[in-house]
């Protein structure tokens, strides 16, 4: 990170550090000469997955939902697990999403965080778009990951993910994802889709 020639970084504190992120702040020197400390909370990067699964696949597979499989459909559709956030105290339908480990690309993380979550390994992802989230208060790094070719593979929930695993028709997907309560990363990785043609 650099500071431009107007700024001057005078310190750089952490005053916390938890399991999922640190915080502190940064106290500058401002362009008129004033003093300001700016607050920050630093996380990993993170990536969001736009799934797509045929619906063959999905009928094939040893798994159903209330509009997937076993309604005799053929139609493209997308992953979408649903969970409780406890930070805000909603259940959010969301995109499958995680975090980047060490020495992860974004796809390759996109390919591990899909499985995990839903059970499901695409053959082909692509990197859509790389972008920084909140920028007035997170140092953090987000990505959208597209993926297809979906085959069932091997489902593994994290410790503290409880899932449900649900899917919605492709043309069907960003007016659901925005009934409330919506998200950001679920919202903005639908649009980027779209914008790029894959939906």
């Amino acid at each position: 990170m650099t500071v431009p020639d107007d700024w001057e970084l005078l310190e750089e504190r952490t005053e916390y550090e938890t399991g999922w992120y640190d915080g502190g702040y940064d106290l500058l020197r401002q362009p008129d000469g004033s003093e300001k400390r700016y607050y920050w909370a630093d996380l990993p990067a993170a990536v969001v997955v736009v799934a797509r699964i045929d619906g063959r696949v999905l009928a094939d597979a040893e798994w159903s939902d209330d509009g997937g499989a076993g309604t005799g459909t053929d139609e493209d559709r997308l992953l979408f697990v649903e969970q409780y956030r406890p930070t805000i105290r909603e259940t959010h339908l969301e995109l499958p999403a995680g975090i980047v480990e060490d020495g992860e690309s974004y796809t390759t993380a996109a390919t591990r965080e899909l499985e995990e979550e839903t059970g499901f390994r695409p053959s082909s992802t692509a990197l859509l778009q790389e972008y920084a989230v909140a920028t007035g208060v997170l140092r953090h790094d987000r990505a959208i990951v597209y993926a297809e070719g979906l085959e069932p593979g091997d489902r593994e929930l994290d410790s503290n993910e409880f899932l449900e695993v649900t899917t919605v028709p492709v043309g069907d997907a960003l007016e659901r994802a925005r009934e409330q309560p919506s998200n950001d990363a679920t919202l903005g990785g639908l649009l980027v889709a779209q914008a790029d043609g894959v939906l």
